[in-house]
This record gives structure tokens, sequence and C-alpha cells, in this order.
């Protein structure tokens, strides 16, 4: 393994109405989206996903799943989950199947 798990840190703290409190793990069901922000999924911090290139009348958002999907077809390598929203930041990294823990969170962007 060339990359390392960041540790894992305590859900809580600022808050979106629309897009909830950032959780400990994050849910193979959540959607990779914010709607007024950012979120991607990134494989060694290159984007493999991006919500503003999803189309939603397609049914392109990613969900955990389909994250969890990608990374368990390339797994020796960094995965994260990134939500960047008006109210509340983020990420999650990948470490084991089925397990997206909160590595970071912020304030948001506004």
């Amino acid at each position: 393994m060339a990359w390392k798990k960041k540790p894992a840190i305590e859900a809580g703290g600022p808050a979106c109405l629309c897009c909830g409190t950032p959780t400990s793990m994050f849910p193979m069901d959540g959607l990779i989206a914010v709607g007024f922000g950012f979120a991607s999924v990134t494989r060694d911090g290159q984007s493999v996903y991006e919500e503003p290139n999803a189309d939603p009348e397609d049914g392109d958002f990613w969900t955990g799943a389909d994250a969890e999907k990608a990374a368990q077809a390339d797994p020796d390598h960094d995965w994260r989950i990134h939500k960047h929203a008006a109210l509340y930041e983020a990420v999650y990294q990948r470490h084991g199947e089925g397990q997206w823990v909160l590595i970071e969170r912020g304030e948001g962007f506004a």
C-alpha cells in the first residue's frame, strides 16, 4: 500500500439543512452531491467523478455504492469522497471494503 490511511475524526460541527450533517461513515446509499457547491470522488487526488458534470435528469449522481464499486475495481489507491457545500465540507477516505470514514470537515464556503 503506497498511500496512508488518515485517522478518522468525529462527525458533527457545521451542517447544511439541505445536505445534512457530515456523518462518521459515508453511507452506501448516500448521494455524492451537494446541489450548491461541489462533490467528487478521487483516486490518488485525480477526479473520477464530479457532481457539476453529472446530469440529474439522467440520474448520473453517484452514491457511496458507486464509489465503492469503482474502488473495488482498483483498490490499491487513496480513494476519497469530497463534499464542499455552502455550510459544510467533508472528506471521506476509503479504509476498507464499504468503509469510507470521515477524515476532514470544515465550515464550507459561505
